[in-house]
């Protein structure tokens, strides 16, 4: 059963008796660990990567006047419940804001959990369909939250099977941690469901560290890809975490291994209660920039940053290439430099 409460987590040997006053932390936000998840920890180890994921901190109650409780701005491009169309040809849509396991520097944790926004009612959901079928120019519905793969089978299609019927919507990705931490659910009814949208479908996998993927997390993605699904990733860089470069690299290998493209590296948002999980962009910028001479162009993500107040994703990678009098200058991945003709 998954772990649920700060009792649940001392029980399971997953929380010592000098770690603060947790319960304060798992009121303001959820705490939710599957049983895959906590195999994963190695509860002697202080900083494990899989325990600072997903194990609350008394850190979390230290909040920052630069945090915001929306720092991506969903709710300033939210023109009906549900959705979120910050840009021109595609949306969000957030059917659902529950998690199998619930990410202790989550850019939405004031908004899921069981305290948190819920399923979208019969109502908004209709709304939330008709704003899509009205907006011709939406070519993609990305469903998140929340995690969509929590919902049910027969859930999940029904959304979908609407989503069938709207001519302009091309593309539907759905953005989730359950093929890592939930495996299981990766069964056949749910991959029916997926095919049964009649679009070209995507699933993004959520992960942060090479210890994520388990044989199990690598054989579910398999039945995804096996039955046509797209899988490309999603990584938050993270603190303590998986910023070096080992373990970027590990990671990223890993989901190629997997037949899954390497897609976003997030900066990591400006959510309250998680600047011990931030680094500077400068030192993610040479992260970056060391991936780049370590593995494959196969492995290569994209390093964003959401702008605070709703403004999109920026790519944030040092640039490689700058203006001279005679041209343009270029640094390669061992740092050094080397002139370019203008045209």
């Amino acid at each position: 059963m998954p772990l649920k409460t700060v009792a649940q987590l001392r029980g399971a040997g997953l929380v010592g008796p000098h770690a603060g006053d947790l319960d304060a932390v798992a009121r303001r936000y959820a705490v939710g660990i599957t049983p895959e998840m906590a195999a994963l920890i190695d509860p002697a180890d202080p900083r494990d990567p899989i325990a600072l994921q997903f194990v609350p901190d008394i850190a979390e109650l230290d909040h920052r006047p630069e945090e915001r409780a929306d720092p991506i701005g969903d709710a300033a491009h939210s023109p009906v419940e549900g959705i979120v169309h910050r840009y021109p040809d595609r949306v969000l849509l957030k059917a659902v804001h529950v998690c199998p396991v619930y990410c202790r520097f989550c850019f939405r944790r004031e908004m899921v959990g069981p305290e948190g926004l819920g399923t979208l009612a019969a109502d908004a959901l209709d709304a939330a369909i008709a704003y899509i079928a009205e907006h011709r120019e939406i070519w993609e519905v990305i469903l998140t939250g929340g995690d969509p793969l929590v919902l049910s089978p027969r859930r999940l299609a029904d959304i979908l099977g609407r989503l069938r019927e709207i001519a302009h919507v091309k593309i539907v990705r759905l953005h989730s941690r359950v093929p890592a931490v939930d495996p299981a659910r990766i069964d056949a009814a749910l991959i029916a469901a997926l095919k049964g949208s009649g679009k070209t479908v995507y699933v993004a996998l959520h992960a942060n560290h090479p210890r994520e993927l388990t044989q199990q997390a690598r054989d579910a993605c398999a039945r995804l890809v096996d039955a046509g699904i797209v899988m490309v990733s999603q990584t938050v860089l993270l603190k303590g975490i998986n910023d070096d470069v080992e373990t970027l690299s590990a990671l990223m290998r890993a989901f190629v291994e997997t037949r899954i493209k390497p897609y976003y590296l997030h900066h990591p948002d400006l959510a309250p209660g998680t600047a011990h999980f931030r680094l500077s962009v400068e030192e993610g910028q040479a992260l970056v920039a060391a991936l780049r001479g370590s593995i494959s162009g196969l492995c290569q993500p994209v390093y964003v940053l959401d702008i605070p107040g709703g403004h999109g994703k920026a790519v944030i990678a040092s640039p490689s290439i700058g203006r001279t009098d005679a041209g343009h200058r270029v640094e390669d991945f061992r740092g050094g430099l080397h002139d370019y003709p203008p045209r």
